[in-house]
């Protein structure tokens, strides 16, 4: 149901006297009312009272149409830039079963992405509350599974047979972001998994003795052995070589000269060369 609009305007304003303020912002003064109204309609706009609470009122001249839609907009921006928190609670109790603590999760999941804030309460029975590390434990789990969505606002306390923790959406939530970023560690995560699947394989089918062979070698270029006219394997050890067998003869002229052969013809006599 709309509010009932409580803008005197017009006829409306029954006080004797007003202080006028005309269409330009003006202020004219004191006046009675009755000629305020009349200044108005002779510029065909309207005399709205502006300040109830003053002596005497204010009465200002203007359209009163156009005043009430500029003040409608007003208020809707101030809304749209007023960020309204909304606190729930959830409430767990320290031997809560795996099920029930995966349903009061996805709960908590829930609020966080619509940017409310949780606050988390163990409740404690009887002994148990001699035992708040169990509650410390369940809240620490909470907090670490829900690790992208959240950020802690207030550490676990004790509060008598409580222990609360208050959860808040986290910078990526409150931007928007969440499924980009998410988006990009699933990817990164993929790659990582790949890498390590393919250096897990190589180990494998090397210890496996599958891998591909490696490049046959040069054939060895044959070098023959000094002195002996065999071919060795240039990848085999060259046998020792005797130095004085290889020993090369001497080019130094002898001290003693051998006498020079001659040629004998048949009757004895030495042939002239």
């Amino acid at each position: 149901m709309p509010e009932r609009d409580t803008t005197r305007i017009n006829e409306r304003i029954r006080v004797p006297e007003v202080r006028l303020i005309d269409e330009t912002g003006t202020q004219v003064g004191v006046m009675r009312t009755d000629e305020a109204l009349r200044y108005a309609q002779g510029t065909d706009l309207d005399l709205v009272e502006v300040a109830p609470e003053a002596k005497p009122p204010v009465c200002r001249v203007l359209d009163y149409s156009k005043y009430k839609y500029e003040q409608a907009q007003k208020i809707k921006a101030a809304k749209k830039h007023q960020q309204q928190i909304t606190i729930r609670e959830i409430k767990f109790r320290p031997k809560i079963a795996e099920h029930d603590y995966a349903t009061k999760k996805g709960h908590v999941e829930r609020f966080l992405r619509h940017k409310d804030k949780v606050k988390i309460t163990i409740m404690f029975r009887g002994r148990e509350v001699t035992h708040p590390e169990r509650g410390v434990m369940i809240l620490d789990r909470l907090a670490e599974d829900l690790a992208q969505l959240c950020q802690i606002e207030q550490r676990p306390i004790q509060d008598g047979r409580n222990m609360t923790m208050l959860l808040g959406p986290s910078k990526a939530v409150l931007a928007g972001t969440l499924e980009e970023e998410a988006a990009a560690a699933a990817a990164a995560a993929a790659a990582l998994e790949a890498s390590e699947a393919e250096y897990a394989a190589q180990n494998e089918a090397e210890a496996a003795g599958t891998r591909e062979p490696a490049a046959p070698a040069a054939p060895a270029t044959p070098v023959p052995a000094a002195g002996a006219g065999a071919v060795v394997s240039a990848t085999e050890p060259v046998p020792p070589v005797d130095d004085a067998a290889e020993e090369p003869e001497s080019d130094a002229v002898p001290d003693v000269e051998e006498p020079a052969t001659a040629a004998v013809d048949g009757d004895g006599e030495a042939a002239k060369g």
